[in-house]
């Protein structure tokens, strides 16, 4: 299913999402009807599961970023799944390995607001918080290194 002709495609919608199929087309070198039918596949099969906006939390207001680890308190794991749904701060929640059970990132409008929001977790477990002072490698699509383009 992932030749490297699908691997060009995704390459290239990673690196622009909004070019039109004749635009990626001529970049491969493939008639658009073909590279439609190979994107559309790729959507069916999950490979691509959506198309989404980066906007910059910054300039929303919200320049500083922190992750923050959460280990609950026995027979809160449901409930801190459910709290980070509902914070709007928490852009994203993973459940991880080890001695914390989740990983959250986190947007907020200054480093005391951090506060509140580690406050309404507390209530369920500990938490521990790392600000991000910078972004080095920015994110960037697995499994489509050595392959043209790819800088997300």
């Amino acid at each position: 299913m992932i030749d490297e002709t699908n691997r060009r495609i995704l390459t290239l919608l990673c690196d622009d999402p909004r070019q039109s199929t004749a635009q990626l087309a001529r970049r491969i070198g493939m008639s658009a009807p073909a590279v439609r039918e190979r994107v559309s596949k790729l959507e069916e099969t999950g490979v691509i599961r959506g198309y989404r906006l980066d906007v910059d939390p910054a300039a929303l207001g919200l320049p500083i970023t922190a992750w923050v680890r959460v280990r609950p308190g026995p027979g809160q794991l449901p409930k801190i799944v459910e709290l980070a749904g509902r914070v709007p701060e928490v852009s994203e929640c993973h459940r991880i390995s080890g001695e914390d059970c989740f990983l959250m990132k986190v947007h907020v409008p200054a480093i005391d607001a951090l506060e509140s929001v580690l406050d309404r977790f507390l209530l369920h477990g500990q938490t521990i918080s790392s600000f991000v002072v910078a972004t080095p490698v920015p994110p960037r699509t697995p499994g489509l290194d050595g392959v043209v383009g790819n800088h997300q």
